[in-house]
């Protein structure tokens, strides 16, 4: 950040990159602000709020956070059922939540997405942002097509001319002076909702402070924190792919929380990292700080406050073009040529398609993400369980009596030992046998027993088996639980 303060260049792309985010943002409020059902000002106040908070005490440099659809769905039916009050002590809660989470390090947990997975959250992502302005381009006057297609035009080819001004901010203005000189009457932001003439003021809900109105609004205050977190810690994954920078996501799983303390006590919805406005900031406009994140907050604030009725002209063609080619951006094409998908293991696609279409059809990234990790989970469980090998040898002794020594190899958990006792030969093996432990490795309680069973199988036919050759680590463990799983099965 000291580098872009030292750099006029650089300060000039980060004040012009909030400024093109803070014009994008202001539609995407409104929008949801009525899918939460409550009026415009909360949240747009929420994203300003969010954004400038975000930057401060957040994680992530340049990523964006402020009022998002996911978080809207999720608490909508509060505010119509209990009222603000309850809808805004419920923020409160989410916040805090997000804040005890954000300590318990719950960002490690990003390590079990996989590859697959993203790259489905990513498609889904750009997906959804261009399926989200269709609405604009349906039963529109004819005039807001070739609008698009002029704003799409200068996103595209102004950067051969200069880097120095982002493309979006260039195609926003242009369109703007067009339709305003021109007289045209096409959808304006000013359409969208009604913006505020004012600052917000400290919001302390009143509720009452009792064990019941903690169960009431603690399950969509969860359910909040949750989708908020993982929508958050993806995004701040996939900023940290495109910049090669890392980021401390522990430190934005707390200050997300704080965020969104901050929102609710004035009056805000809440939210969490926009994934749309984050690639606009971060690929379109090429900001890298945290000062681009603060003035999109900062410029949201002026342009609704005092601003307001010239931001109001500004034709929604322009911000579509913007952010059709932020989902053409973000898409990542090369995950879906033949020649990637004919390379690529079946069970990769699969997780990766599965991700994409259930975040399509329910509208929810987190679900999607979940999901696909569960399915990614599921065929990782089963190629690994195939890796789990036992060879049969019969020994001889130089006195003749024999002994049958199997040799387990590979890693041993529910999946792969579930089968195990089936490849032994309890009525055909001699009265001893071993049961060679040094090629595997015992990992849950599953392994266990299969061994229990296995000894109580040769027992039954009056043999015995002795299990030898165990690290240390599962020597411990099978100690254990040897014996005490309740019996064989």
């Amino acid at each position: 950040m000291l580098g872009a303060l030292r750099s006029p260049r650089l300060l000039t792309r980060e004040v012009l990159a909030g400024l093109v985010v803070a014009l994008a943002l202001i539609p995407e409020a409104i929008s949801f602000s009525i899918i939460a059902g409550v009026d415009p000002a909360v949240g747009l106040f929420s994203s300003f709020i969010m954004a400038m908070t975000i930057a401060v005490v957040g994680g992530r440099p340049a990523m964006i956070s402020a009022a998002t659809g996911s978080v809207a769905l999720v608490i909508a039916p509060v505010s119509r059922q209990y009222g603000m009050d309850f809808f805004i002590a419920t923020v409160l809660l989410a916040g805090l939540f997000q804040v005890v989470l954000g300590l318990l390090g719950v960002a490690r947990l990003m390590r079990f997405v996989p590859r697959s997975v993203m790259v489905g959250f990513v498609n889904a992502l750009a997906i959804l942002i261009f399926l989200a302005q269709l609405h604009n381009l349906i039963d529109v006057p004819w005039a807001v097509y070739p609008l698009v297609a002029a704003g799409i035009a200068v996103i595209v080819f102004f950067p051969r001319l200069t880097k120095l001004v982002p493309a979006p901010l260039v195609a926003i203005i242009m369109i703007t002076l067009v339709t305003v000189v021109s007289g045209m009457n096409v959808p304006t932001v000013g359409d969208q909702g009604r913006l505020p003439h004012s600052l917000p003021s400290l919001f302390i809900p009143n509720v009452p402070l009792t064990w019941n109105t903690f169960v009431t609004i603690a399950p969509y205050a969860l359910a909040m924190a949750l989708v908020g977190l993982l929508e958050s810690l993806m995004t701040a994954k996939l900023v940290d792919d495109i910049t090669d920078t890392p980021s401390r996501k522990n430190r934005e799983s707390w200050g997300q929380g704080i965020a969104n303390i901050a929102s609710g006590l004035f009056g805000g919805m809440g939210g969490c990292a926009m994934i749309g406005q984050t690639m606009i900031n971060v690929r379109a406009s090429g900001a890298r700080t945290r000062i681009s994140t603060f003035l999109a907050g900062a410029f949201l604030l002026v342009l609704i406050v005092v601003l307001g009725d010239t931001v109001a002209v500004i034709p929604m063609a322009a911000l579509v073009a913007v952010m059709v080619m932020v989902s053409v951006g973000t898409f990542d094409w090369h995950s879906v040529r033949p020649a990637t998908l004919k390379r690529m293991p079946v069970g990769e696609t699969l997780v990766m398609v599965a991700t994409v279409a259930v975040v399509v059809v329910t509208n929810n990234l987190a679900i999607g993400v979940v999901l696909g990790v569960i399915i990614a989970m599921v065929i990782f469980a089963k190629r690994v369980a195939h890796f789990a090998t036992v060879q049969r040898e019969l020994v001889e002794r130089p006195d003749g009596t024999a002994f049958a020594r199997y040799r387990v190899n590979g890693e041993l958990f529910f999946a792969s030992s579930n089968d195990l006792t089936t490849q032994f030969d309890y009525a055909g093996d001699p009265a001893e046998v071993v049961i060679d432990m040094s090629a595997s490795h015992v990992w849950d309680a599953s392994t266990v027993s299969a061994l229990d069973a296995i000894a109580h199988k040769y027992e039954g036919h009056g043999k015995s088996a002795v299990i030898e050759g165990m690290n240390e680590a599962s020597a411990r463990f099978h100690g254990r639980l040897a014996g005490r799983l309740g019996g064989a099965l």
